[in-house]
């Protein structure tokens, strides 16, 4: 289908930097490249705007509140409202890109809404308490004001699912629990990775690497005490952020463990290739690292949950297209289990594996499935105005 005769609007929460969000946005671009683009928030420059293949990207009235970068998080309260704002009635497809509140815009009868699920807001449904643990507002008048601020907020989030013609996730893990919260079934397309960017490596070097965000989910503190109880193997750490010192203060007197710090991606890119393994102990949606160093040839010892289950295949279970291996608990010593049951077997391993596993994430593949489940509600809902037309006279 050619889509130069339809108004498309494409819906994203907020733009504040590139990250995973914004490269399946990219690609959604890439798709719709006639599409206007809403968000909440714009903190991007222009040629961050031109690099996702964005023209026209127009921001709530949020964004021009004094100082919002440092706080925009913080408005959740605000987010229906500013978000409802909106006026998307003459646009005939729209397509939000939704881990808060994209999907909850406004729209009419005529109008096919596609909705790609990074997540549905983790700190709103299945993750509140530990939100509110971690911020401190679990008690107290605070918590009150915060718990009560989170229910108004789901009330709207699962009532505006009804909006939403079809429902993308992300992953098989993010579609179970769409199902939870908007008990709507939904299609799985996982994101795209950059595959042009992350190249093949054959020839290994013994160390290990993580590389992350250094915030508590991530459980960058677990990998780096794992390995303090190894001071046999050497891992390298790429990061930064709040758990920095927490994590420098676990690995300062072991001559294993190496902290970079915050790299460029070229660094990145040269470790990802030569290390032996890559470590991943978080519990993500989908988790796109792990993919990007088996694009790299480099296998994976993953925390068995979430997302990874879907993007490594277990050398244990199938010897033949096996690209890395899981470790049951989210602990040290299950850490330390699994990379001993990793060197066991790494030579059975092949980089070329890895990377045929990765290219099943291409953004081609993306793209076109995301087009082909556009295409079908585009479908269903002309025919649905068509019966509508003959039942009317």
């Amino acid at each position: 289908m050619t889509y130069s005769d339809l108004k498309i609007a494409v819906v994203h929460d907020w733009l504040p930097l590139i990250g995973g969000a914004e490269r399946v946005l990219e690609q959604i671009m890439t798709a719709f490249p006639h599409a206007d683009v809403y968000t909440l928030f714009n903190f991007l420059t222009e040629d961050e705007l031109k690099s996702l293949n964005i023209k026209t990207v127009k921001a709530s009235y949020l964004n021009k509140l004094p100082g919002v970068k440092k706080y925009y998080r913080k408005l959740l309260s605000w987010y229906p409202q500013a978000v409802e704002d909106f006026d998307l009635s003459g646009y005939d497809l729209i397509i939000s890109s939704s881990s808060a509140a994209a999907k909850g815009v406004i729209v009419g009868a005529h109008q096919t809404h596609v909705s790609y699920v990074h997540s549905p807001a983790r700190y709103a449904w299945d993750l509140t308490h530990d939100y509110l643990r971690q911020t401190g507002l679990n008690k107290g008048p605070l918590g009150f004001i915060a718990k009560n601020m989170l229910h108004k907020f789901r009330i709207w989030d699962y009532r505006t699912g009804n909006g939403v013609d079809r429902f993308i996730a992300n992953s098989h893990f993010i579609a179970r629990r769409t199902w939870r919260t908007y008990r709507r079934e939904a299609d799985v397309i996982h994101p795209p990775v950059n595959l042009e960017g992350f190249t093949l490596k054959t020839e290994k070097e013994d160390f290990y690497l993580t590389a992350s965000r250094m915030v508590p989910y991530k459980r960058m503190d677990l990998i780096v005490e794992a390995f303090a109880k190894m001071p046999d193997k050497k891992l390298v750490v790429i990061g930064d952020g709040p758990e920095m010192a927490k994590i420098r203060d676990i690995a300062e007197s072991c001559q294993n463990i190496e902290l970079l710090g915050f790299q460029a991606f070229a660094t990145l890119k040269d470790h990802m290739q030569r290390a032996k393994a890559f470590i991943f102990a978080a519990e993500e949606d989908f988790g796109i690292i792990p993919v990007e160093a088996q694009a790299c040839g480099t296998p994976v010892i993953a925390y068995g949950a979430g997302g990874a289950l879907e993007t490594v295949i277990s050398a244990e279970h199938d010897k033949v297209r096996g690209t890395g291996l899981f470790f049951k608990e989210q602990n040290a010593y299950s850490l330390t289990q699994a990379v001993e049951r990793f060197e066991s077997i790494a030579s059975a391993i092949k980089p070329e594996i890895c990377r045929k596993n990765a290219e099943g994430f291409s953004p081609e593949k993306f793209r076109s499935l995301l087009t082909q489940i556009v295409d079908e509600a585009l479908a269903a809902n002309n025919q649905k105005q068509q019966q509508e037309l003959k039942r009317t006279g």
